[in-house]
C-alpha cells in the first residue's frame, strides 16, 4: 500500500481508474472462470466511477463498455502501459526545440507514438522531423517517464526521452499536429510547458554538453506493515 499524505487530488484518481482498470482487464484476459470474470468487471465499474469522479466526459457505463471492448486473450490481453518516444533537442546556441501541440495547446519537446518497424531511436528522429522540419541526430537515452506520474497524459504510458543535436533543417510545424515550434533558452521558456520542472535541469545540463544521469521515476515510498 502506497504512502500518500492529504487528500487525493484529481490526478491520483485517474492514476489510481487506470491502474484499476489495467488490472481488471488483464484479469479477464487470462480467465475463463465465470465468478472472476464477474468480479473483474465489478472492479471495472468502480474504476469507471472514479474516473468519472475525476472529470472524464464519458458516463461510467459507457466507460465500461469501451474497456471491455479492448479486453483481448492470453498474453495479448496484458494490459501495459503505451510507449511514446521523445526528443530533447539543443542547437549551437544551447537552446531547446519545443512544439506547441495541437491536441491540447500545450508546449513539450517533440514527441510521438512508438511506431511498430521502427527502434526507438528512429522514432526519436522521425517526429523531431515531422513535427519541427529539424532532421536530428540521437546521442543518448536521457530519461525514461511515467505519463501518469508527471500528469501530462490520462492514459497509461512510459515516455522514452533522447538527447538529440540539431543537424540542419528549418523550423516548420506540422500543420495538423502543431500550432507553433520554436528553439527556446532556459530562462525564456514558454507556458504552459509539460512537466518541465521534472526535466528541464536534465535536458539543458545535456545541451550545454554535460552526461547527466538518465532521469527515471524512482520507486514510491511503500507503507511498512
Amino acid at each position: 500500500m502506497e504512502e500518500h499524505p492529504g487528500p487525493a487530488s484529481t490526478h491520483d484518481l485517474v492514476r489510481w481508474s487506470e491502474t484499476l482498470s489495467a488490472v481488471a482487464r488483464t484479469g479477464l484476459g487470462f480467465s475463463e472462470n465465470l465468478y472472476e470474470r464477474e468480479r473483474f468487471e465489478e472492479v471495472l465499474k468502480v474504476a469507471a466511477d472514479m474516473r468519472v469522479a475525476a472529470g472524464h466526459p464519458l458516463p461510467p457505463d459507457v466507460l465500461v463498455e469501451e474497456w471491455l471492448e479492448a479486453v483481448g486473450e492470453g498474453v495479448s490481453g496484458y494490459v501495459t502501459p503505451k510507449v511514446a518516444v521523445g526528443a530533447v533537442v539543443g542547437n549551437d546556441r544551447g537552446e531547446l526545440l519545443l512544439v506547441r501541440r495541437a491536441d491540447s495547446g500545450i508546449w513539450l519537446y517533440p514527441t510521438g507514438w512508438a511506431d511498430v518497424g521502427y527502434s526507438a531511436s528512429e522514432v526519436a528522429v522521425k517526429e523531431v522531423w515531422e513535427e519541427t522540419g529539424i532532421e536530428a541526430e540521437p546521442l543518448r537515452v536521457l530519461a525514461v517517464l511515467d505519463g501518469l506520474r508527471l500528469g501530462f497524459t490520462h492514459i497509461p504510458l512510459y515516455s522514452v526521452v533522447f538527447h538529440c543535436r540539431a543537424v540542419s533543417g528549418t523550423l516548420r510545424p506540422h500543420p495538423l499536429e502543431c500550432l507553433d515550434v520554436g528553439w527556446f533558452a532556459e530562462d525564456a521558456l514558454p507556458s504552459p510547458l509539460a512537466g518541465v520542472e521534472r526535466w528541464r535541469a536534465t535536458a539543458f545540463a545535456a545541451i550545454r554538453g554535460g552526461r547527466p544521469d538518465v532521469l527515471f521515476d524512482p520507486p514510491r515510498p511503500r507503507v511498512s506493515e
